[in-house]
């Protein structure tokens, strides 16, 4: 076998483990639904219920009749699995016979830092989804004096959505909108080494505030598209990272190759805000 301790599990192992500390966007995602689906073109349905009607009752009344049971609406959502990310490599064997030890870390660090990527561009760009509403029409103008000020509305309208704050919120910018909030808001914490771990950078009230390059970006990259949401708005399942060793028939080397199967979808759009920012 290529690789002379390449194991397969190991390996594929490895990559999700190191997954789980790299992703930032897909950290926030709810995951419940990843043992529902193990191949391309599974799907699972996610169900939500609408919330009952809450009435009154005055207390002489209290002993007569009560209005008939309410038929609760729900909703359905479909997720489909079809995303496929794949790697394809190669180290000769003379390169590998003068590398230093370490390549196979090395190697699987660096898999699972580019897997880990597309993952979160991936959920990076459903803030753009038609069922999520912007914070404003148009774009506005962020500045230092205005920042903190913007993430006020943006959890205000989460409120005003009925979202539980208790649940977790957490919103992901983009350097440049970071640097304007960290002039803005000088209380941030950067020493606990824990919050730096998944691009944790800073707590804002009960907003847990995370960096990414990945924010969806629109018009040329003029415009953020930065995302406020709790852990239940985007579903995320990622059930399947495959590896594989071989010898290219014509190559004198050792190769790699795998794939990983994942997918995701906004299934609480009340509980995600798109806050929308253009900088001078």
């Amino acid at each position: 076998m290529a690789y002379s301790n390449f194991i397969p599990s190991v390996w594929s192992e490895s990559i999700n483990r190191e997954l789980e500390r790299a992703c930032v966007f897909v950290e926030d995602c709810n995951r419940q639904y990843e043992g529902d689906v193990s191949k391309k073109g599974d799907s699972v349905h996610i169900l939500g219920v609408g919330k009952p009607t809450i009435k009154s009752i005055t207390r002489e009344n209290a002993s007569g009749e009560i209005d008939a049971a309410e038929e609760v609406s729900d909703t359905s959502v479909i997720l489909n699995v079809n995303q496929i990310r794949y790697f394809n490599y190669k180290v000769g064997d003379i390169d590998k016979a003068q590398a230093i030890g370490g390549l196979m870390d090395a190697l699987s660090a660096e898999t699972s830092e580019g897997l880990a990527n597309e993952m979160d561009k991936y959920i990076a760009e459903m803030v753009l989804d038609s069922s999520v509403s912007k914070l404003t029409t148009a774009a506005t103008l962020v500045t230092k004096e205005n920042v903190l000020s913007i993430l006020d509305d943006a959890i205000e309208k989460l409120q005003e959505n009925d979202v539980n704050m208790a649940c977790g919120i957490t919103v992901t910018v983009s350097p440049r909108f970071y640097k304007l909030f960290k002039q803005a808001y000088v209380s941030n914490d950067t020493n606990n080494s824990q919050m730096l771990e998944n691009g944790k950078i800073a707590t804002y009230g009960n907003v847990t505030v995370k960096l990414s390059n990945n924010v969806a970006k629109t018009d040329s990259g003029a415009v953020d598209n930065i995302m406020i949401r709790t852990k239940r708005a985007i579903a995320f399942v990622n059930p399947l990272t495959h590896t594989e060793a071989y010898r290219p028939e014509k190559s004198f080397a050792d190769a790699v190759k795998g794939y990983a199967l994942f997918d995701g979808k906004v299934v609480r759009p009340k509980e995600i805000i798109n806050v929308n920012v253009k900088y001078a």
